[in-house]
């Protein structure tokens, strides 16, 4: 066996480690709604030029209105509805217990894929998927216990909003997978999820009288260049390779593995951002390896 879904699934998650990075330094000087609308349209832009040069054509049009049904409908919900109630979870329970909230996707993904894709895993691999998952909780919930969410306010309402999230990354995987039944190449995948995900914020800004107030923003230079970087590794690269992992190994398997990023951030908060780690987090850490590595021989 090659695991190529399964080596996918970790590059993803490491590229989703370094978005994250870049989007939240980009965040604190333009704000979220600049960083959220300018990540999609400068993905769209780097997507649809890869996608001439190598498909030569700008958009998909052989994939068929079914497929391409399914995609854009994948884009709405992670790109627009998703991803839209992570964020309002960042401002109303913290990064850290949004991020926690979030490694339930895998549990939806496993439960889904078994309504909607007839997949199912044996013992062991949902042995070394919960290994994951306790491990990624164990790092997460260590980080969000350093006085980060003591001043947020509905907390209920954050709390749903980050299982949302979670729940809308799922949803969007599994409405990948069936737009990319037939073969049909992730970049092409991508790109119209990006485009319907784009079409959908930009309307929402719109209606909002926000759109050109959040254009302007993106004239701070270094801003510009964080979100850009953070497009290339989320939206483009990290996106496209999450595409090719849920068609390259089941969907349990795939979205554990992507949700290794909180674990994998634990060295740049020491060596970048100067932070404290506990041994209770490298515990976690360790766990969340083991049950990885396990994925791959189970």
């Amino acid at each position: 066996m090659t695991y190529a879904g399964e080596m996918a699934a970790l590059l993803t998650s490491l590229l989703w480690a370094l978005n994250s990075v870049c989007f939240t330094l980009a965040g604190r000087r333009v704000g979220s709604a600049a960083v959220n609308v300018a990540r999609l349209f400068m993905a769209l832009a780097i997507l649809l030029l890869i996608h001439r040069l190598g498909f030569g054509s700008y958009f998909p049009w052989h994939a068929g209105p079914r497929r391409l049904g399914y995609l854009a409908v994948s884009g709405l919900i992670g790109f627009a509805l998703g991803d839209a109630l992570l964020f309002e979870a960042f401002l109303l329970v913290g990064t850290r217990v949004a991020m926690l909230l979030m490694t339930l996707s895998p549990v939806f993904s496993v439960l889904l894929a078994r309504l909607f894709l007839a997949q199912s895993l044996g013992a062991p691999k949902l042995a070394a998927i919960l290994a994951t998952l306790a491990g990624i909780a164990w790092v997460v919930a260590e980080a969000s216990g350093q006085g980060e969410t003591g001043r947020h306010q509905h907390w209920g309402l954050g709390i749903l909003f980050g299982v949302g999230g979670a729940l809308g990354q799922s949803m969007g995987l599994i409405l990948s997978d069936l737009g990319m039944a037939g073969g049909l190449h992730a970049l092409s995948a991508t790109l119209v999820r990006v485009l319907a995900g784009s079409v959908a914020i930009s309307i929402w800004f719109l209606a909002r009288g926000q759109f050109l107030d959040t254009v302007r923003k993106l004239k701070e230079q270094q801003a510009a260049l964080l979100i850009l970087l953070g497009a290339i590794t989320g939206p483009v690269l990290g996106v496209g390779l999450s595409l090719y992992a849920i068609t390259h190994t089941t969907m349990g398997v795939a979205a554990t593995l992507m949700s290794l990023s909180p674990v994998l951030l634990l060295p740049m908060s020491i060596w970048v951002l100067k932070e404290h780690v506990s041994p209770r987090a490298w515990a976690g850490t360790a766990l969340s390896i083991a049950g990885a590595a396990a994925l791959f021989w189970v």
